[in-house]
């Protein structure tokens, strides 16, 4: 199983961090050691003095593809769920000045918690799905699916022409505007249409 995770695919997210709004979808790898379950408590690494959060729609691939066609990229996922991709964003910038890989900032261990799993059935449009973030029960992110630059199929699409797509592969799909840093003792709480789906505790 792996993380796939897509960068800058909110133009509002894109701006905030000054970064260019791309033409093609971004996207970086996490291991399986970043998974975070069970609402579990999350603890700051030593190594970094500035964590952002950055919530995320997450697709669970559950059939095996490669060079997969957009207008059957649909058929790639059933399960749809919330994360959160954990950022040292003091990590980032100093990779990014030095023109290196982004891993050191994005790929750390339990930085990735991944909430609770729902089928896109229940949902009332998957193309348009409303999703939020609170801190310590004050909204910082709010975001609908249909403003990504990249759809869910496009990103497949994209994605398989590179990688094989395996059962259990999750995708992080981007994050909208408002992205913030944390500190010991806040709480983030990640939702679906208005539906807790994550709790993450910070110490």
């Amino acid at each position: 199983m792996k993380i796939i995770c897509i960068g800058r695919n909110y133009t509002e997210h894109a701006k905030e961090l000054n970064n260019a709004v791309p033409t093609e979808p971004v996207f970086f790898l996490k291991p399986d050691t970043a998974i975070l379950k069970n609402n579990s408590d999350f603890y700051i690494p030593d190594f970094t003095s500035d964590l952002h959060y950055e919530t995320e729609i997450v697709l669970k691939i559950n059939r095996v593809g490669k060079h997969i066609d957009e207008k059957f990229a649909s058929r790639y996922f059933d399960e749809i769920g919330i994360g959160i991709d954990f950022t040292a964003r003091d990590l980032q910038q100093k990779a990014k000045e030095k023109g290196l890989p982004w891993e050191i900032a994005k790929a750390f261990d339990y930085s990735a918690p991944l909430g609770e799993f729902m089928h896109k059935l229940e949902l009332p449009d998957v193309n348009a799905i409303n999703f939020g973030l609170q801190l310590n029960k004050n909204w910082v992110q709010t975001g609908n699916t249909r403003d990504m630059i990249f759809s869910f199929e496009k990103i497949i699409a994209y994605i398989s022409k590179y990688i094989t797509l395996k059962i259990g592969d999750l995708i992080f799909t981007g994050t909208p505007a408002g992205v913030g840093s944390v500190k010991i003792g806040d709480t983030l709480e990640a939702s679906i249409e208005g539906k807790n789906r994550l709790t993450i505790n910070i110490k």
